[in-house]
């Protein structure tokens, strides 16, 4: 461990999702590159991270999971098994990590207008299909995710470890609408 080397928040914001289509009609490469970028490169930060805390008395880590860790989407099933999987690492690092004050929660995203989510968005068929399931009725921005990350990284938050928050503009109660 280096000297002088603090760390005091930790945010696992990478993914990937190269394959739209069936689960079974991913390849074992595809499989292999998004569970490595959005759970292995989670765990490896955190891993890394986890000591500095520790020697400092605490820290927070966030983990950007999604709404398809929550709920299966539609020909998006590698990329929900590995937001899953994200839910459950950072549920178990808040049970393991506690005990040395170290906060570990997850935003669950819906649809955000950024790189990683645009064929939903951009696609008129598809984002039509989303919008009309949205009670917002609007595709969320970076910044109605910031707010939640700033609040849960603050201190104001020391008391809140293993939760998933969905920011999803009520795309998740859609099937309530009858």
């Amino acid at each position: 461990m280096q000297h002088g080397f603090l760390v005091d928040i930790a945010v696992n914001n990478a993914g990937t999702n190269p394959h739209f289509g069936p689960l079974l009609t991913a390849d074992e490469g595809l499989w292999d590159k998004i569970m490595e970028t959005n759970v292995r490169g989670a765990f490896c930060l955190c891993r890394a991270v986890v000591p500095h805390m520790q020697a400092q008395g605490g820290g927070k880590i966030l983990n950007v999971a999604s709404i398809a860790g929550l709920r299966p989407s539609p020909a998006m099933g590698l990329y929900s098994i590995s937001k899953a999987a994200l839910i459950a690492m950072t549920q178990v690092l808040a049970l393991e990590l506690g005990p040395v004050n170290i906060q570990v929660n997850a935003i669950a995203p819906g649809v955000i207008k950024t790189r990683l989510s645009q064929a939903l968005w951009q696609t008129p068929q598809i984002a039509e299909s989303i919008l009309t399931r949205l009670p917002l009725g609007r595709f969320g921005e970076p910044d109605d995710v910031a707010g939640l990350a700033l609040y849960l990284v603050s201190p104001a938050a020391d008391y809140i470890s293993g939760a998933v928050f969905v920011v999803d503009g009520g795309l998740s109660l859609a099937s309530l609408m009858g």
